[in-house]
């Protein structure tokens, strides 16, 4: 049974996700795989050509890692501090919610940073400092130090 190397277009179960090359069946590739259109034949010239784009694909990943790990750098160096209207006890009127959270920083430091990057658990009700993760890139997590005030 010979075996050939194939490219994959899309995820094939039990195969491989687009963008893999796999060893398969020589029947397989040419009976199944080829006429859906789910795979294409490897040869040296695309061997050559998938290498470059893979090594220029790590390149533009580090690049973005290290953006990030810069910008948790900042994060971590500043206290964002948000003004709250205060009822007794210490009890905000309202919350401050992971929306508010990425506003302040976004703001603060000029970066982008989505509401769903912020990991807050439940919205913030009173008065205190909190260390809040957000979360930059699978690989980097920010921890910022929200301070929340008195108005």
């Amino acid at each position: 049974m010979k075996k050939v190397k194939v490219l994959l277009l899309r995820d094939v179960n039990n195969l491989g996700k687009k963008g893999e090359i796999v060893d398969v069946s020589d029947g397989y590739a040419r009976n199944y795989l080829f006429p859906k259109g789910l795979a294409q034949e490897v040869n040296e010239g695309m061997l050559e050509h998938l290498k470059l784009q893979e090594i220029s694909q790590k390149k533009k990943e580090e690049k973005l890692l290290e953006k990030f790990r810069k910008e948790k750098e900042y994060i971590e160096k500043e206290v964002f501090v948000i003004k709250a209207k205060v009822g007794e006890r210490g009890k905000l009127f309202g919350s401050i919610t992971s929306k508010d959270i990425a506003e302040i920083i976004s703001k603060k430091l000029k970066i982008e940073i989505d509401k769903r990057q912020v990991n807050l658990d439940e919205p913030i009700k009173s008065l205190g400092e909190y260390n809040i993760e957000v979360k930059l890139h699978p690989q980097v997590v920010a921890n910022a130090k929200v301070l929340i005030e008195a108005e």
